[in-house]
């Protein structure tokens, strides 16, 4: 921005001060602008809607607890069914783009878990609906959040248009099995008058991008690293293998598979071996923009003189390959987050623990509230793949990342990459 500033904290040791400055350090105004210009909702924070972010806020109750337990058993439902339709008429190798595969099933999973399903069109896909679309839109979403005028980038305001006309509100009222944290947001606008249709409907497009748009290239890198790495893939399905016996469940295609939220935290290897992905692909930066000048004390006497107006971030990247933390950094290693059978969760600087190692979900104010169904949705469906086939990459190239998500989440790849499954002997 012309005139501004952005001090990056660079030690690790000091994210946590950056943090706890709340009072200094805003993150709400900043974002809420992002998200204006991007999904085209009117500004949540001072906008014409009073109270409108604290209910917003409010509702990220329903991702936790009992809510979230119910969001996951759902979502494992509509993956099951999906997986299911996918190999009931498979009788050998098939072969299919791994991206595309993971998008298709972890969209349409997804979209049924929150939005629920339309009872005129039960076999209606959503992805086929507006999963171009959402791709479209999504692959110059960056340029929005940096505020470039949409008439410049092609035909992005008119699929953004079209997916916002999908999420309608007058035509989500027919829908059923709408999860709670969806039907709170639609109870909550409609006390809002001044909100017109379009402008609701908006707003569930953030939730909606929220809810994939990192989620869904994360899966991605968790499950092309566990197909480039032999080892990871076996102890990961052993792992998986031994629950599903210990707890007397069939692991044969067509056997419903139920794990509760204790059994998925206590699936180590899997667990490390997504934040091992996490670790390489992620790229959220944590940004505050400064309230009033104010002087950013530091460990050690040191500290930063901060301007109003100016802006404040950590890049996480920085600590993810940093040598001192992380041995050799640019390897993947599925078991870097399990120690004597156990989550590892403390690392070093300088000697000093950190109390931030892993930083894919933001940090403080900025702390993604869907972080928990998230990781239970890669969970799942690496579970679900893991168990129902045997898959390959049948190319030797390495994917590398697109750089144009740098600082807004997860990294997408390059390219996508062919890949074969068939039903697990």
């Amino acid at each position: 921005l012309p005139g501004k500033y952005m001090t990056f904290i660079i030690n690790p040791l000091h994210y946590h001060i950056v943090t706890k400055n709340s009072k200094y350090l805003e993150f709400a105004e900043f974002a809420d602008q992002i998200s204006s210009q991007a999904f085209d909702h009117p500004p949540v924070v001072n906008g014409s809607c009073p109270g409108l972010n604290e209910h917003v806020h409010r509702n990220y109750q329903y991702l936790l607890g009992k809510p979230l337990d119910t969001l996951s058993h759902n979502m494992m439902n509509n993956l099951q069914n999906i997986f299911q339709s996918k190999f009931s008429q498979m009788v050998d190798w098939e072969t299919g783009k791994m991206h595309k595969f993971c998008f298709s099933v972890i969209f349409e999973a997804s979209f049924k878990t929150l939005y629920g399903r339309d009872p005129h069109q039960d076999d209606y896909s959503v992805t086929d609906a507006i999963g171009e679309k959402f791709l479209k839109f999504d692959a110059n979403f960056s340029y929005l959040a940096l505020n470039i005028p949409i008439q410049f980038l092609g035909a992005t305001k008119r699929v953004r248009r079209e997916i916002i006309n999908f999420l309608n509100p007058k035509k989500m009222e027919r829908w059923l099995e709408v999860s709670e944290v969806v039907q709170n947001r639609k109870d909550v606008f409609e006390t809002y008058k001044v909100l017109g249709d379009y402008e609701k409907a908006a707003h569930h497009l953030a939730l909606l991008w929220a809810s994939v748009g990192n989620t869904i290239p994360a899966t991605f890198w968790a499950m092309y690293y566990l197909l480039r790495h032999p080892e990871a893939f076996a102890m990961v399905r052993d792992e998986i293998d031994h629950l599903l016996q210990s707890t007397g469940q069939e692991r044969r295609p067509g056997y419903n598979i139920y794990l509760t939220r204790e059994q998925l935290d206590n699936l180590v290897y899997l667990e490390s071996a997504i934040n091992e992905s996490l670790r390489m692909c992620s790229s959220s930066m944590n940004i505050r923009a400064i309230k009033e000048n104010f002087i950013l004390k530091l460990e050690e006497n040191h500290e930063v003189s901060l301007r109003k107006g100016d802006f404040v971030a950590i890049f996480p990247p920085v600590l993810h390959l940093d040598p001192e933390i992380y041995e050799d950094p640019k390897a993947y290693k599925f078991d870097r987050y399990v120690e004597n059978g156990k989550k590892k969760t403390t690392f070093f600087k300088q000697g000093k623990k950190l109390k931030y190692f892993l930083m894919p979900f933001g940090s403080g104010s900025s702390m993604c509230p869907g972080r928990f169904f998230a990781m239970n949705e890669i969970k799942l469906f690496l579970i679900l793949a893991l168990v129902y086939f045997d898959m390959e990459i049948m190319e030797a190239k390495q994917l590398g990342q697109e750089k144009d998500r740098i600082g807004l989440g997860i990294l997408l790849p390059d390219s996508d990459i062919i890949f074969r499954y068939k039903l697990r002997s």
